[in-house]
């Protein structure tokens, strides 16, 4: 039986604002974003109090503990954490304390799928069954970029899907979840939000790879872009600074999150990472380097559906206007006792991140563009 906690938020509220200010900005973090915060707080000052006044509110209506970061033209020049990574130990959020980051997996998933297309190893039109033999034929053409962009007629999670606590050894394995029922609509022809359709992803870049997938992604896109936070939520090992995670209950009170064991969606939702991590990852993109500059457009561009219209997701990334009327990229993340958000904007070059330890935490996107915006204004 899992060890369950239950906290008022009433009563915790004021213990969490008093940590409200806790903030590493260290040797580390400077290093690996190449500034100094010293020098980075000045021509920011007023950008970095008007995220710390958004991210005191955040915890103000009950988020247990978050982290926000901001990078510009990819300068680290914001991270701070609020509130508790732990409630019952009381350990303060850091920018370096590892969140489930729920669907922001599936920008990074597309990252590798480009690398394999730049490499000529992937053909993104071409059917799935080449790359992934044993998936069932559904009696029209799905291709990895229909995977990408939601368009491929593959379900969504159904019933309690979502709280699976089984352990799947491979990604080929999970696929059994979902590979023998219908697709929901002829593939091209409507936008259908789907993690499996991810996860089938993950099959293919493991069978063109002939890599298990989570070692892929570690080998050949965490760790050459220095995301040395971002990896696989497995629950066996001990991985350090790993936040716990929590939920509502129905009274308003926070819960310890329920067992959930995320080897079935490892590129559809499966990750842990850091704010820091998540800026260097969104600035990586913002130009041509890690990829070129046509997988880029691949990346930003939205699909049409057959009938024509955009479908507002390019592959692995929503593509569209920010409150303000700023061009963005963005992906949020929902997940058991985790939210998140990225955005970047291709215009200012500012990337940020807000993630979280509450799977129903009470922020929108505009709390994310507002931090961000900020510090586009200097």
């Amino acid at each position: 039986m899992r060890n369950r906690s239950t906290f008022s938020l009433k009563s915790t509220s004021r213990a969490i604002f008093l940590l409200s200010c806790v903030c590493l900005v260290g040797a580390r973090a400077s290093a690996q974003a190449g500034t100094a915060p010293a020098q980075a707080a000045q021509p920011y000052a007023e950008a970095r109090a008007n995220a710390d006044k958004i991210g005191k509110e955040l915890i103000a209506r009950g988020i247990p503990g978050l982290a926000l970061a901001v990078a510009v033209n990819g300068r680290l020049v914001y991270a701070h954490g609020f509130g508790y990574a732990d409630l019952e130990e009381r350990v303060p959020a850091w920018p370096t304390t590892k969140f489930r980051i729920g669907s922001i997996s599936k920008p990074l998933t597309a990252v590798a799928l480009m690398q394999l297309v730049e490499q000529g190893r992937v053909d993104l039109d071409a059917p799935v069954q080449k790359y992934v033999p044993s998936f069932p034929d559904k009696g029209a053409t799905i291709t990895p970029r229909l995977l990408a962009g939601h368009l491929a007629g593959i379900r969504h999670y159904k019933d309690d899907e979502f709280l699976i606590a089984k352990h799947y050894d491979s990604v080929l394995e999970g696929l059994k979840i979902f590979e023998n029922d219908p697709l929901i609509a002829p593939p091209g022809t409507k936008f259908s939000y789907s993690s499996y359709g991810f996860n089938l992803l993950s099959a293919v870049i493991q069978g063109v790879s002939g890599e298990d997938f989570v070692s892929y992604m570690q080998q050949h896109v965490f760790a050459p872009l220095g995301l040395v936070d971002t990896l696989a939520d497995q629950n066996r090992p001990i991985i350090e600074q790993r936040s716990r995670f929590y939920e509502h209950e129905k009274d308003g009170t926070l819960d310890n999150a329920p067992y959930v064991d995320n080897s079935y969606k490892w590129a559809g939702g499966g990750f842990l990472s850091t704010s820091e991590d998540l800026v260097r990852f969104g600035s990586a993109l913002l130009k041509p380097g890690f990829l070129k500059a046509d997988s880029l457009r691949l990346l930003f561009t939205s699909q049409r559906t057959t009938a024509g219209p955009e479908t507002g997701y390019g592959m692995g990334w929503f593509v569209h206007k920010s409150q303000s009327g700023q061009r963005i990229y963005e992906h949020a993340g929902g997940s058991v006792g985790g939210s998140s958000q990225l955005i970047i904007y291709p215009d200012t070059g500012v990337a940020v991140v807000l993630v979280t330890n509450l799977g129903d935490a009470p922020w929108k996107i505009e709390d994310v563009e507002a931090v961000g915006e900020a510090f586009a204004k200097r």
